[in-house]
Order: C-alpha cells, then sequence, then structure tokens
C-alpha cells in the first residue's frame, strides 16, 4: 500500500504531474497543461502554484510555462542554460538553476537533479535555442515520501545509483517509445532502481507513442512486490 503521508500526487497527462503537500504547497514537474490535448479541463484552471520543475525544454514539457510563471509568480527550477532563457523572459517569477547531482529546498519539496539520456532545445518564436541537458528529478516531500520523476530518458545503468542514493519508493517512467525509453526498457529501469511503486507516463498523448501501461505491466509482471499505478489524467494519488 502506498502512504503518501499527506501529500498527493495528481495526473495532468503526458510528463505533467502535481504535488500537493500536507501544508498546501503546489508544484508541478513540466507544466504542459494548457495545450496538453490529454490534460482535463478541470486541471487547467489553476488556483496556486508555489513551484515548478522542468526536466528539459522541449514544448511538450514546458509548453505553458512563461503563461503561468507570470500569473503565479512562482520559484522556478531549471538547468542552468534553461534558466538564462526563462530569466530572459522576464516573468517575474524567481527562477533557481541547478544542474545534474545538486539539490536544493524549495518550499516544501526538497529536490536534486538527476542524470537523463535525451536532447533538449528551446522553441522561441521560430528559432531553436540550446537548453543544456535533459535531466530527471529526486523530489523528497514532507513525512519523507521520495519520488523519482525520470523525465524524458532511455534507461541507463546509473539508474542503479539513483536506486542507492535516494532511495525512492515512487517511480515516474517515460514508456512511450520512439522518443524515450518504452515498456521492456522502463521495466528494466524498476529493476535497476528498486522501486515498490510506478507510475507510468508520456504515452498516447501523440500517435507516435505507442507504448501503453498494459505492455509496461506485462514487462513487469515477474517484479516481486511492484505495484504499478497505470493514472488517468486527472486522477490523483494520496
Amino acid at each position: 500500500m502506498l502512504d503518501l503521508k499527506g501529500n498527493k500526487i495528481t495526473y495532468f497527462g503526458h510528463s505533467t504531474f502535481g504535488l500537493t503537500t500536507p501544508g498546501g504547497q503546489y508544484a508541478i514537474i513540466d507544466p504542459f497543461i494548457m495545450s496538453n490535448p490529454r490534460c482535463p479541463e478541470n486541471l487547467k484552471k489553476l488556483t496556486r502554484l508555489d513551484a515548478i520543475f522542468i526536466t528539459h525544454g522541449h514544448t511538450d514539457h514546458i509548453g505553458d510555462l512563461l503563461l503561468i510563471a507570470k500569473q503565479f509568480k512562482p520559484k522556478i527550477v531549471a538547468t542552468f542554460e534553461t534558466y538564462l532563457w526563462i530569466e530572459s523572459k522576464k516573468t517575474g517569477a524567481q527562477c533557481l538553476p541547478g544542474n545534474k547531482g545538486g539539490s536544493q529546498k524549495v518550499g516544501d519539496f526538497e529536490i536534486t537533479m538527476t542524470n537523463a539520456f535525451h536532447s533538449n532545445s528551446i522553441e522561441d518564436n521560430g528559432e531553436r535555442i540550446y537548453g543544456g541537458e535533459a535531466g530527471g528529478y529526486i523530489v523528497k516531500l514532507p513525512g519523507g515520501v521520495t519520488l523519482y520523476h525520470a523525465g524524458d530518458t532511455a534507461v541507463f545503468g546509473d539508474m542503479k545509483l539513483i536506486g542507492e542514493i535516494y532511495k525512492p519508493e515512487i517511480a515516474m517512467l517515460p514508456i512511450g517509445d520512439v522518443f524515450t525509453m518504452g515498456p521492456r526498457e522502463a521495466a528494466v529501469a524498476i529493476r535497476l532502481l528498486g522501486v515498490t511503486h510506478a507510475i507510468p507516463m508520456h504515452f498516447a498523448t501523440f500517435p507516435m507513442l505507442t507504448g501503453t501501461p498494459e505492455a509496461f505491466c506485462a514487462e513487469a509482471k515477474d517484479i516481486a512486490g511492484l505495484t504499478v499505478h497505470a493514472m488517468k489524467p486527472g486522477e490523483s494519488l494520496g
């Protein structure tokens, strides 16, 4: 059974998640919301936003960043090159630069940026801007709950180190294939990480993303103690 200690995880679809702490603070990982074809209408009307954690700058991960940054003035964490681009947009939000292996506390959230194997660029008025390297996040929530959002990535052997160092209980893993790992590789990632709870993401948003939660569950069915939470957009845990 998953005990989130009063925290809540809400799935917006694709790779976007909302995190609510017992104290009411709200963070979003990869703000692809209003322009996200899988995001339910009720989730597109944000009422509070304290922090944004960005894995990389592709449009399907930061599509609504500037709009909601100007509206809510949250703290925004991004790798250094993406941070510089956000700062140039003068949103009024507090931008916090980071990079892989570094940790910082952002309100109720303790985060560490991790490696990811993926490209990273930002579309800016028809130009393609270099955004630094893509990454993932370890997020420690109040009560000691630790989750791992892998970002867009292939499976890589050092996921074993992420499991050993940070000991996440929950892994949010892409399964869509083509641009990220698919179900088979995501099951290997579970074995490396040693987590007991998995949330598949980055699937079904576009026709090219062919991996499915059913295929992932089939690949991971022999992993003892694993619970797969195949969340639908709009659903929450906790």
